[in-house]
This record gives structure tokens, sequence and C-alpha cells, in this order.
């Protein structure tokens, strides 16, 4: 976490919460992660139809700045890199469950079509 830009100041705790699960594709990350346990790389980018892979890169790295998911990498042939949530990743996940359930609500009232999950 040396390394990451977002340090503050802010204004307020939604600021700075808001600073590290800013982008479309980190709370849908954070979702898959705690949904379905450690994930490699190819199987997150294929529950998130429509992230690039640019895109889904930068967000996991950002996030492993940030402490919320953890890189594991093994040495073996061929290569095999995990990701998954760490306690700090379950946290947040666990304060967005409210957001989420508002938002469902929201999908009812405005007759929103869900995406099929894998």
């Amino acid at each position: 976490m040396a390394g990451s830009a977002r340090r503050g100041p802010y204004f307020c705790g939604i600021d700075a919460a808001m600073d590290v699960v800013t982008g479309k594709w980190k709370s849908l990350i954070l979702w898959e992660l705690r949904q379905h346990g450690a994930r490699r790389f190819a199987e997150l980018r294929r529950s998130l139809p429509g992230v690039s892979e640019k895109m889904l890169v930068q967000h996991l790295r950002e996030m492993e700045e940030d402490g919320l998911v953890h890189r594991e990498v093994y040495r073996q042939v061929p290569p095999k890199v995990e990701y998954s949530l760490t306690e700090h990743g379950v946290s947040l996940d666990k304060a967005l469950e409210a957001l989420g359930e508002w938002g469902v609500a929201r999908m009812r009232r405005i007759g929103a079509e869900r995406v099929a999950a894998d």
C-alpha cells in the first residue's frame, strides 16, 4: 500500500470510501470475489461481461494497493495467479450490502432487467 496515491485529505468518510470504490468495476469485483472466493484473472474477466483486460488489470492493481484484494502467485508451470478478498475487502463489501439492497429495490421499481450471472 505504500505506493497508493489515494491518501486524502478527505471531506468526510463517504469521500474516503468513494475514493476506494470509484470505478464501475470495483464494486462488481468485490461482489464476485465475495460470492465465489479466490478467482483467477480469466475467471474474473468471464464473470464480468464488458470489462476490458486493461480496466480489470488497473482496478485489481488499485484494489491490491488499497488492501482490498490479495494477489497470490503460484510458482508453477504454467504460472497461476489467484485474487481473493482481504479482511478489509470483505468489510467494504459488507458495507456496500445496504446499497445493493437499495439498488435491487430500484430495479424492481423501474422494471430494469437483471444481467444473468454465471
